[in-house]
């Protein structure tokens, strides 16, 4: 099992969960996050410091969120799609955005 960052992170791209990662299996796109399966060890520790709530291990991913777990396999895998090892700041209107739903539209790859 891994762990998921869901549509919640999108326009947010909130980058407490990177500090806390030991093995940095997050990804970085251009108004998300994405955790590489290949990498996560199922520690757990990003869930709390995420201020979007967005993610989740996969066995307790929501039904409307699914999509999610394959979407981050293939973001973590794409192209110009980079790990991310230290927080930076979140994206400038991140906090107009975090209970905002839906956005999946509105994911830029």
């Amino acid at each position: 099992m891994t762990h998921v960052v869901s549509e919640a992170c999108i326009k947010c791209k909130y980058t407490d969960c990177v500090d806390v990662c030991p093995v940095d299996c997050f990804r970085e796109g251009p108004n998300m996050l994405v955790i590489d399966p290949d990498e996560c060890i199922d520690c757990a520790v990003c869930i709390p410091e995420c201020p979007a709530n967005a993610i989740y291990a996969e066995e307790d991913m929501p039904a409307d969120q699914l999509a999610f777990i394959q979407l981050n396999v293939e973001l973590a895998r794409a192209e110009g799609w980079k790990s991310i090892t230290k927080r930076k700041p979140a994206l400038a209107d991140a906090d107009d955005w975090k209970d905002v739903m839906p956005k999946i539209q509105l994911l830029e790859r």
